[in-house]
């Protein structure tokens, strides 16, 4: 579904994203983890159109997406959660929703019911302003307003970073029910060990704008662990 082949991307003179090769299945569940500064969200901002590459390919559903805009690669299913949510704080909730409608592909413009099945809290505080929602429901908002779109592959970056325990848990919940009863591709950076045990199907680590290791999650050992995520 999602492929990069050779992805390599600078800051200046460091070299941040160092021929990166990834492949995202369909329905696959995948988390990226490494310690911090090492390329992460760079990589999933420019798979985002959000940053540019210097050199690499990307393609899409079958399609090149390397030079499309943020714009088209939402309209085309990609649906993206940032690290710091990046809510519209004097938004309310329902209109945080709503502005996500006009990069749906059907042109529907209505809020699926299916964000309120999943998230609760959304419907209840739907008249509070984002701003206004405590960090662990702005996450949830945060998630919803992507899930809006309707995409066919959800990028998450660090969806749980200073989130309380119990949202926590619900988060994980929910990607697991989106990826396994509906099939949704899902792609999260993520720091919290467990909760990447808990959710995903592959891991993926990075080291210096490199990935150095993947697999199946059960194969993420204590070698790898020591060597790549201790800090």
């Amino acid at each position: 579904m999602l492929e990069l082949s050779g992805i390599n991307q600078y800051y200046g003179g460091s070299h941040i994203l160092s021929d990166v090769h990834l492949s995202v299945g369909a329905g696959e569940l995948i988390c990226i983890l490494g310690r911090n500064g090492v390329g992460k969200t760079t990589l999933m901002r420019s798979i985002m159109g959000m940053v540019g590459i210097k050199s690499g390919a990307m393609t899409f559903a079958g399609q090149t997406i390397t030079q499309h805009t943020t714009e088209q690669r939402a309209r085309a299913g990609i649906g993206f959660v940032p690290q710091g949510r990046e809510i519209f704080p004097l938004l309310t909730v329902e209109e945080n929703l709503k502005l996500a409608l006009a990069g749906r592909r059907d042109k529907i413009r209505k809020i699926p019911s299916q964000i309120h099945d999943l998230f609760p809290v959304l419907l209840e505080m739907r008249h509070r302003r984002g701003g206004d929602l405590s960090g662990g429901q702005q996450q949830q908002l945060a998630i919803g307003r992507a899930l809006v779109l309707d995409p066919k592959i959800l990028l998450l970056d660090e969806p749980t970073e200073g989130i309380q325990p119990n949202i926590v848990v619900e988060i994980g919940h929910v990607l697991r029910r989106l990826n396994q009863e509906l099939g949704l591709a899902v792609l999260l950076v993520e720091q919290k060990l467990p909760f990447a045990r808990q959710v995903a199907d592959r891991f993926v680590i990075m080291e210096r704008g490199h990935i150095q290791a993947s697999g199946a999650m059960d194969q993420l050992n204590e070698e790898l662990i020591q060597r790549y995520l201790t800090v």
